[in-house]
């Protein structure tokens, strides 16, 4: 097997992903550029043989006041991605890549990896015996296969009522927005965060936004919901293969109560349609819930829900020990952190 390790400079990254069976815009080198920061480091990892190919994303680390790494996956859905799939690569195949992958990580002094996987992928041949993969949170996702009709019969009743009222009594309309009311769409998004008390990571700029609309790897819309020619509320969708993906979206405060993202939702499955797409695949809830207003409102556009799974690999047991012990972890309060020495 051959076995290499890519940067996001490398043009063979976006050529391998976009030869695999399935992927989604978070596995592209676009993607991995945007997540990047000065500090840490982009990585494909990619093992051929005979024309079949192997490939995981991770993003390098450094260990705070250390001289060791870790790897993360990017936010959002990531995990290995494949020229076929994976139960039908030899468990050689297999085992070679991680053991490859793994005398890397060990080279490089990286203590852990940890990577977000993908709900619409079936990964798991790819981590017999390697790392941990624990099941969290469901995640939501429209059936765009199916016959329009179909599609809608799954929704909750009362999205059905209520995206009609939108329509005809409220006088909602939804087109894609006009390259200059981006600044509008990302002080909207601002506002959504301030309102549920995100982090500051999740405070993209306007520049971010462009980048994610605007790139060689994948295709991305920002669809809007207007009133009275005002835009109440949009989404960015990505389109990518197979998957179109709900990903970053955000409502004015004065329109909240009316939930125009119903109606942005509904026109985003019929666009889906209408490129051919598999999925309109929405997420799930917050911060792993299954139980959260955000999980509910998801659920009331489809009865399809997938697992969200994470896995977790200790590289260096003896390091990875010493560093819960440096950092004064409470291994009872931090219980499911990884990695623990990060909680």
């Amino acid at each position: 097997m051959d076995f290499s390790v890519l940067s996001v400079k490398d043009n063979e990254w976006q050529q391998i992903i976009s030869k695999s069976i399935i992927y989604d815009f978070h596995h592209t080198s676009c993607y991995h550029s945007l997540e990047t920061n000065s500090e840490d480091k982009a990585l494909l990892f990619v093992g051929t043989q005979e024309g079949n190919t192997i490939a995981l994303p991770l993003l390098i680390r450094k260990i705070p006041q250390t001289d060791w790494y870790d790897a993360t996956s990017a936010y959002g859905y990531c995990g290995p991605v494949a020229s076929k799939s994976f139960d039908e690569f030899s468990p050689e195949f297999i085992r070679q890549f991680q053991a490859e992958l793994l005398t890397y990580l060990k080279k490089e002094n990286i203590i852990s990896a940890f990577s977000r996987l993908h709900p619409l992928m079936e990964t798991m041949p790819f981590f017999n015996d390697f790392g941990q993969v624990l099941d969290l949170n469901k995640t939501i996702a429209i059936d765009l296969t199916l016959p329009l009709e179909e599609q809608r019969k799954d929704y909750r009743k009362s999205n059905k009522s209520e995206i009609n009222q939108l329509k005809k009594k409220k006088g909602y309309s939804v087109r894609e927005i006009h390259p200059e009311e981006l600044k509008v769409f990302v002080e909207i998004y601002h506002q959504t965060m301030d309102r549920v008390e995100a982090k500051a990571y999740y405070y993209f700029d306007e520049d971010y936004f462009k980048k994610l609309l605007d790139n060689p790897c994948f295709n991305s819309r920002l669809l809007v919901a207007v009133k009275d020619g005002e835009i109440a509320a949009g989404a960015v969708f990505t389109l990518t293969d197979k998957i179109m993906q709900y990903h970053l979206a955000g409502t004015r405060d004065a329109y909240i109560r009316d939930t125009p993202m119903k109606l942005i939702l509904d026109e985003a499955r019929l666009l889906g349609n209408e490129l051919g797409l598999e999925y309109l695949h929405l997420g799930g809830g917050v911060g792993g819930s299954d139980e959260d207003s955000l999980y509910r409102f998801k659920s009331g556009f489809s009865k399809n829900n997938f697992q969200f799974q994470v896995w977790n690999l200790i590289v260096d047991q003896a390091k990875y020990d010493q560093l819960v012990a440096q950092n004064n972890v409470d291994v009872t309060k931090a219980a499911g952190f990884f990695p623990l020495y990060r909680a």
